[in-house]
């Protein structure tokens, strides 16, 4: 038994309760990679062969669109692409590319029911999100629309929104921004039909308005392809009067550093 922590003894005893119980469901539920399932030292983990195809995004990228460089160019440097076509939102951060092992965790929670998946995924976001959690004033999730949600039971957007709330102690205003109109599912159209599909699919529910206007805003998502649907939302969010968004995703569609 380790050292008693004498400033928290709620949580020293609590922890000592459950142990029994820790171990019985090891033994019940043997930990398995959180990928492709073979056994792990603890839950909620990625075996080695796994983590080592996990690309995570790092420093250097553009402060703007995140994309990462290949070679360090200073402080404050931004893509072409970033200064071409200044995105709606002030900055995007996302954990790792959307290749191999993400993309499997990304399809698990999404198709797959895998919400035990979450929690790991909104604390990789919370590492990338460069301090923009910690200053911000509130985290809103991309949202579904009613009929999808009633499809697919759950959002996964959200479900990684309320994790990064737990973990960070922000509040999650999970009903502020609303989808009112019906698109079609996005994978496999392009750049500009996604843009058009998108198009007026947000709103501001109705006396939800200050808890936008002159707020910090973190816009939560669980994969960026091309940045429509992100966008069409910040344009919302900008429009009620948002001081500031970032767009954070756990991955994000990239060829290769530029």
């Amino acid at each position: 038994m380790g050292p008693i922590d004498f400033e928290r003894p709620a949580e020293f005893l609590r922890a000592q309760l459950l142990r029994p119980f820790s171990a019985l469901a090891d033994f019940l539920y043997p930990p398995a990679c959180s990928v492709c399932g073979i056994s792990t030292g603890g839950h909620r983990g990625v075996c080695a062969k796994c983590w080592s195809g996990i690309r995570f995004i790092e420093r250097p990228y553009c402060e703007v669109l995140g994309i990462p460089f290949s070679h360090d160019l200073g402080a404050g440097i931004l893509s072409a692409e970033a200064i071409a076509n200044p995105p709606p939102f002030d900055r995007l951060r996302s954990a790792a590319t959307h290749d191999h092992a993400v993309r499997d965790l990304v399809h698990g929670l999404k198709y797959r029911d895998r919400t035990d998946l979450a929690p790991m995924m909104a604390a990789w976001m919370l590492r990338a999100s460069d301090g923009t959690v910690e200053s911000c004033d509130a985290l809103i999730p991309v949202p579904l629309h009613r009929t999808r949600m009633l499809a697919r039971k759950f959002n996964q957007a959200a479900e990684l929104a309320r994790h990064m709330a737990r973990l960070s102690g922000k509040p999650l205003l999970a009903a502020t921004l609303i989808r009112v109109k019906r698109t079609s599912q996005q994978v496999g159209l392009g750049a500009k039909a996604r843009e058009d599909n998108v198009r007026g699919a947000f709103a501001i529910a109705k006396g939800c308005e200050n808890d936008i206007f002159g707020k910090r805003i973190v816009l939560i998502d669980d994969v960026y392809t091309t940045g429509a649907t992100v966008a069409a939302a910040s344009r919302t969010l900008r429009k009620a009067g948002a001081a500031e968004i970032t767009v954070l995703t756990f991955a994000r569609a990239l060829s290769e550093p530029i």
